[in-house]
């Protein structure tokens, strides 16, 4: 979704765990996870500094509601993978990219705004998407696992700031990627039909990338489907005409079929990793099911104008391709700033692209108990393999 260079938006892990040489222990095991150690990939979902490190920091109000300050995410707070971080114990993840006060000693953000699974047709500067997709973001981790274990064997303040080599093994996985890849198709004027048609060259590369991290020794994985895009401003302020077919709570009906679709293969793709990968526990996340939940229902969950962007200005959807979030716009003559709105915690669309933290704690306390995973597994146990299925 992050196709412009402010417009980002933004993984998650399957959960793996060797037990025993290759066997793997069962879902209905006791015992907690101890993950010393979070290793995250995806879009502006769950970045955390990393495409701002690159290139630019989204301004204020973004980062006003948890840090008081630019925190390079891509909301007024905390993402999801900040949410998840905490509740296992650890820190927020440092960004890969970010070269300054970064501490990688329990874990890294690979993820990057406007990142796609597959290598993009326009990249920023000269386009909208990443250069960090998916596969650079491999890369770097294969890197980092290497030459953070020599750089830790000096000792020093890299023992510090860098992970103990058996938190590759041990730690969490996790996985958000996909949304951009289908705007990218609906940006270049694929029709519906032509944009389910790019889905399993997207779901192929997701795939690869968990073999490729399962034989650099992860072991949890946690993977996040994508959301209902058809409940976004961008989207429905860009595509008039698609956003004319509503379904009963106002959401674009064929983009939330191609998210349907993108979902379908996602898990299909997760359940032939769990055949393929024999020490992986790998949980597939149901995050549109809770999104949409709350969507259709904000009332019932202290939340009110669920289709209009907190940060924005302009139309029905408060949004505007005319200026964003935290610009300054001319109109008539005067200068407007683009704030955000008076309550940010009972909204759920932040910048018209993203969620506010709000929905995003939320999503992450529905998601986190496992009632909306397969296999239905709490986070804190994701890395016991389900040999059920």
């Amino acid at each position: 979704m992050d196709f412009s260079p402010v417009s980002l938006r933004c993984s998650f892990l399957v959960v793996l765990l060797s037990c025993f040489a290759a066997i793997s222990k069962p879902v209905v095991a006791s015992e907690d996870c101890e993950f010393p150690a979070i290793f995250n990939f995806g879009d502006s979902n769950s970045d955390t500094g990393g495409f701002p490190a690159a290139f630019f920091q989204p301004p204020l109000p973004y980062g006003q509601t948890f840090f008081h300050r630019q925190s390079g995410r891509y909301t007024d707070g905390r993402v999801m993978i900040d949410f998840i971080a905490n509740s296992v114990g650890l820190p927020f993840l440092s960004a890969y990219l970010d070269s300054v006060g970064s501490n990688f000693s329990h874990g890294v953000n690979f993820a990057t705004a406007a990142a796609t699974a597959t290598l993009p047709g326009f990249i920023y500067p000269g386009g909208g998407f990443s250069p960090f997709y998916l596969s650079i973001q491999l890369d770097q981790f294969s890197q980092f696992k290497n030459r953070s274990q020599i750089a830790r064997g000096r000792g020093g303040v890299y023992k510090e700031l860098l992970p103990e080599e058996d938190y590759f093994e041990d730690g969490l996985y996790t996985i958000d990627i996909g949304h951009n890849d289908l705007a990218e198709g609906l940006y270049s004027n694929m029709s519906v039909e032509q944009v389910n048609a790019t889905v399993p060259d997207i779901i192929r590369n997701i795939s690869a990338h968990v073999k490729g991290l399962y034989n650099l020794g992860g072991r949890s994985f946690w993977v996040h489907n994508t959301d209902p895009m058809g409940c976004l401003p961008y989207l429905l302020v860009s595509f008039p005409d698609v956003a004319a077919q509503t379904d009963s709570i106002g959401c674009a009906k064929l983009f939330n079929q191609i998210s349907q679709h993108f979902n379908s293969k996602l898990k299909e793709a997760v359940i032939q990793l769990r055949k393929d990968l024999p020490s992986a526990a790998i949980t597939y996340v149901d995050v549109y099911s809770v999104k949409y939940e709350l969507l259709s229902h904000p009332d019932k969950y202290g939340f009110e104008h669920p289709l209009v962007a907190c940060c924005g200005y302009g139309g029905k959807y408060n949004y505007s391709n005319a200026g964003i979030c935290g610009e300054t716009i001319n109109v008539n003559g005067t200068d407007i700033f683009i704030g955000a709105c008076d309550r940010p915690s009972v909204r759920a669309i932040w910048d018209g692209i993203h969620y506010t933290e709000a929905a995003n704690k939320f999503v992450f306390d529905r998601i986190s108990s496992g009632a909306f995973t397969d296999p239905p597994v709490s986070l804190k146990m994701a890395c016991h393999r389900d040999d059920s299925r």
